[in-house]
């Protein structure tokens, strides 16, 4: 236990029946006691900021004894002997005692407020009592703080003393109130025991407070710009709920002002006031929509721009779905030409092979295209899929019933090598090779020809590849 703890504890019971009775607020001026309460009052004072407690508390104690209002022009009796209970208070672990000095501590606070409302205390820096109110405030404000953050009393209690410093501080009430005043009003909000219309009173009048002490620039500036924004962040958590749209539209109009050119803000804007329910057509926010909405359409063409200059590929298959085959072929080509990756370069050239063949007719353009894309991506096997697809959709423009039938067998040596080198495509080559074997060439006409099974031919037309014959079963 510290020197002062001990002494405290020992003197609690007296200063408590000290602060009690009719003569609260009695100065030395017409005491028989003044000499005594005046030396006793110069002594404790240098004690104190020589932190020589057990002195400071023997002649504070003498000094309130005689005359708890000083000379009638200060406090610090009251505000003084409030310190050092609260030094107890902190110090203290037994629950009864620490009730005790809290009390002691909120009496002392109490009687001070009294005697400067009753005027028996008026300030030696305004005679006239022009800054009694200013001095009220303080002290309540003081005292509230230290009722939330240090004993935590009911909310009701603290805020009769929150209300009391801002009622009496005005525009000067110390940054100290804003957090433990906005916690409140959040909680009690929140909890039902507050009106909308209180809490958001209670926000203005501290912004309002707040602001005109921030403008003022002095050395206090940042500390109320701190306290301000510590306050509404916790108001934050309710402001939804205690603010309509016209609220939010004051309170963003500034913002939109001092960035008037930038998107970033205009977009935070709408997404704020569409959440809060502003109506689409309320004019501020059709006015920030609306520039919103011209600046991302020309970032997005402009992103989209870049995408399909980077990326011709998509455009291609932009413009098949469009209809546009040749253009679309034109962007294939750009793919190609510029894809490093020849995994992806064989899969465009399978692309733009499949249109030659199936929508440009250009049959030996689309061969050699998807040959390309299989020399690109070895052991894939559609690519010969589409030219087996080719030969045997051109069979009939290949001369003759024999020479059409040899086309037949050119396709399913096609499928055959599909599903040789991949199997993922063995079922769709199966089915074709069913499909086309009754087209194969049958003996008799072989046999006319004199040409024997196993014996190599070479396609006529367009195909023009070597086959080696077989015949219907």
């Amino acid at each position: 236990m510290t020197q002062l703890s001990k002494l405290l504890f020992a003197s609690v019971l007296a200063l408590a029946t000290v602060t009690l009775g009719n003569g609260q607020c009695a100065s030395w001026l017409d005491s028989p006691q003044k000499e005594d309460a005046e030396n006793a009052h110069s002594i404790y004072r240098q004690a104190l900021k020589d932190k020589d407690y057990v002195i400071a508390f023997e002649n504070w104690e003498k000094a309130f004894s005689i005359a708890p209002a000083a000379d009638g022009k200060r406090d610090y009796h009251f505000t003084d002997g409030a310190q050092l209970y609260l030094a107890k208070y902190k110090t203290e672990t037994d629950a009864a005692k620490k009730e005790e000095y809290k009390n002691t501590y909120i009496s002392l606070i109490d009687q001070a407020l009294a005697c400067y409302r009753n005027g028996s205390i008026v300030s030696s820096k305004c005679p006239d009592g022009s800054c009694i109110n200013a001095r009220i405030g303080y002290l309540a404000g003081r005292k509230a703080f230290d009722m939330f953050y240090t004993f935590n009393t009911p909310y009701t209690q603290t805020t009769k003393a929150l209300k009391m410093a801002l009622e009496n501080s005005g525009d000067h009430v110390e940054y100290i109130v804003y957090d433990p005043y906005a916690s409140i009003a959040v909680y009690q909000f929140q909890k039902g025991k507050m009106e909308k219309a209180e809490a958001r009173a209670i926000y203005e009048e501290l912004n309002d407070v707040a602001d005109f002490c921030i403008n003022k620039n002095n050395n206090l500036s940042a500390s109320y710009q701190q306290a301000k924004e510590s306050m509404n962040a916790k108001f934050a958590v309710i402001a939804n709920d205690i603010f309509d749209c016209e609220f939010f539209v004051e309170q963003l109009k500034p913002e939109y002002e001092d960035n008037i050119d930038d998107p970033q803000t205009w977009k935070r804007i709408v997404s704020k006031l569409k959440g809060q329910g502003c109506a689409l057509d309320h004019p501020f926010l059709a006015e920030v929509e609306s520039k919103y909405k011209v600046w991302a359409k020309g970032q997005n063409a402009a992103a989209q721009a870049e995408f399909e200059a980077n990326n011709p590929s998509v455009v291609a298959k932009k413009l098949y779905d469009q209809g546009k085959f040749s253009e679309a072929i034109a962007k294939y080509n750009e793919a190609i030409a510029t894809e490093t990756d020849l995994s992806k370069k064989g899969g465009y050239q399978f692309s733009k092979a499949s249109i030659q063949y199936r929508k440009l007719k250009s049959y030996g353009a689309a061969r050699a295209t998807a040959l390309a894309a299989a020399k690109n991506r070895p052991g894939w096997g559609r690519p010969y899929m589409l030219i087996g697809d080719m030969y045997g959709s051109g069979a009939r423009s290949c001369g003759d019933s024999w020479n059409q039938r040899l086309a037949i067998l050119a396709a399913m040596d096609k499928y055959r090598y599909a599903k040789s080198v991949d199997a993922s495509v063995a079922k769709d080559a199966d089915s074709r090779l069913s499909k086309y074997r009754a087209s194969m060439p049958s003996k008799e006409d072989g046999f006319q020809r004199g040409i024997k099974e196993g014996s190599s031919q070479t396609v006529g037309c367009w195909i023009a590849e070597r086959v080696k014959v077989r015949y219907a079963r």
